[in-house]
């Protein structure tokens, strides 16, 4: 992607990229939950519509092998899985990449969102007050999202 993303933080997790990676990366047909992008399962891993947390948006990923449509009840966004990268794509403009990377503690997660739109690219901000504070919401959900894989994996993590 050669734009500048709008916000970026980043996290240790301390176990594995390769662990770390099966759980972030798995994506395929079927419903969302604990072994299918599980990103966007719910806070408990298991398919509920969507209403719950920031982030638990259940539904159904269809495609494949790399690029998936996952559908929910409130919205439809494009996965896809390229390398150590998992991006979703919806809406006008949205694009945010969870990236995996190796850490001298385990694992570094990156996530970058990006405005992508085509057209209007410059009227995004203008008529999304979604950026007021975009930074740092991403950043708490974010850290929620490492408190969960942390769980998840049984093991600590941190926000850089």
């Amino acid at each position: 992607m050669s734009r500048a993303p709008l916000c970026e933080v980043a996290g240790v997790v301390e176990a594995p990229p390769d662990r770390v990676g099966r759980l972030i990366l798995t994506v395929g047909p079927g419903p969302v939950g604990r072994d299918n992008a599980w990103l966007y399962a719910s806070n408990e891993g298991t398919v509920e519509p969507y209403g719950g947390a920031a982030g638990s948006y259940g539904g159904t990923a269809e495609g494949g092998p790399r690029r998936f449509i996952l559908r929910a009840p409130a919205h439809t966004m494009t996965i896809e899985v390229t390398g150590a990268t998992l991006a979703v794509q919806g809406g006008w403009w949205y694009r945010g990449e969870h990236t995996v990377e190796p850490h001298p503690e385990g694992t570094l997660l990156i996530h970058r969102v990006f405005n992508v739109a085509e057209r209007g690219r410059w009227a995004v901000p203008l008529a999304n007050r979604f950026f007021a504070g975009l930074g740092d919401r991403t950043r708490n959900g974010f850290a929620e999202g490492l408190r969960r894989l942390g769980l998840e994996l049984g093991c600590g993590t941190r926000l850089l």
